[in-house]
């Protein structure tokens, strides 16, 4: 059976929320590049986009915590009280059972630094029973007023989980929770979770991962993205052609999709890596280089993305 896309629930010239994850760039001696870090932020933030940092772009699950810090302390001093997103992770391993107190003291962490709370997988988290998820999100609205829940595909990090749409409905009853990210890579869950945030809580965001399919802002979800770290500001272009009921936003969606099929291939955490390598042909960071434990991508890739940097670069820059 052919499954036609949800019409219904297209919103032309609607406003879009964007979050961008922020890429943690590498110096070619393997320590972080802080003054390229500092200038992505600040990049991001005045295009309008709000960064996500220590993420998994962020290399989450691999920095320590005096980078995590580091990041947070950076982040508060660029965005002087604009909105930014950060990780609340919590580094536990395979048969981990799920520390509360671990997400209590990253959650108490970001939001001494301004930021909001977006609750991160763990493999203690990841083993939870599913009945038991509404009641750990219930603990974590005691401490976070405001904060974001995480739906991430395994095929991002071993820890990932995505929710039952039952536990999805539970999740919309929580006032504190203002929206979801949502990486399955799938539209046709995404889509399931629009129709119901639309049905119960209109407000609440349905944030979407999907790096393969960054059109389902037309149908509702605004975007918390890795892929939006190659480019914020022709992502920011974007959303204003959209809300602007602009066509040029069909052409500059087609360019970045084409970047993120490309990007996001097997294996998908390789993304970081030609976020690196495209940062680095437009002199934007130090060097190509990532985490030393991160996945990387053939030097091939390298004039595929050229092109595609240049061919942004003018879509952007016309007038």
């Amino acid at each position: 059976m052919l499954l036609l896309p949800p019409w219904d629930l297209l919103q032309p010239k609607r406003k879009i929320t964007g979050m961008s994850a922020i890429l943690l760039p590498y110096t070619a001696t393997g320590v972080v590049d802080w003054e390229g870090f500092e200038a992505h932020v600040t990049r991001t933030v005045n295009a309008g986009l709000a960064p996500a940092i220590n993420m998994d772009t962020g290399y989450a699950q691999l920095i320590d915590e005096e980078t995590r810090e580091q990041v947070l302390q950076r982040t508060q001093r660029i965005c002087q009280g604009r909105e930014f997103v950060a990780g609340a992770y919590v580094g536990d391993k395979p048969g981990s059972r799920l520390s509360l107190d671990g997400y209590l003291i990253a959650i108490d962490q970001i939001q001494s630094h301004g930021g909001t709370p977006v609750i991160f997988p763990s493999y203690g988290f990841k083993d939870l029973p599913e009945c038991e998820l509404p009641e750990f999100y219930y603990a974590i609205a005691k401490r976070a007023p405001r904060f974001i829940a995480f739906e991430l595909g395994e095929m991002f990090v071993p820890c990932g989980r995505i929710f039952t749409l039952e536990t999805y409905k539970e999740l919309l009853q929580i006032k504190e929770c203002v929206g979801a990210k949502h990486s399955s890579l799938s539209r046709q869950l995404e889509w399931e979770r629009l129709r119901l945030k639309n049905e119960l809580r209109p407000d609440f965001m349905v944030l979407t991962g999907n790096d393969l399919a960054i059109d389902m802002v037309m149908f509702g979800s605004d975007y918390l993205l890795g892929l939006s770290t190659f480019d914020p500001v022709a992502f920011a272009l974007r959303d204003k052609y959209w809300q602007e009921g602009d066509p040029r936003f069909l052409e500059l969606n087609d360019l970045l999709q084409y970047l993120g099929q490309l990007t996001f291939r097997s294996p998908v955490p390789g993304y970081k890596h030609n976020a690196a390598q495209f940062l680095h042909l437009r002199s934007q960071i130090a060097s190509n280089l990532t985490h030393p434990q991160a996945v990387a991508r053939p030097e091939s890739d390298m004039h595929i993305l050229a092109d595609i940097s240049e061919r942004l670069y003018r879509l952007t820059t016309q007038k």
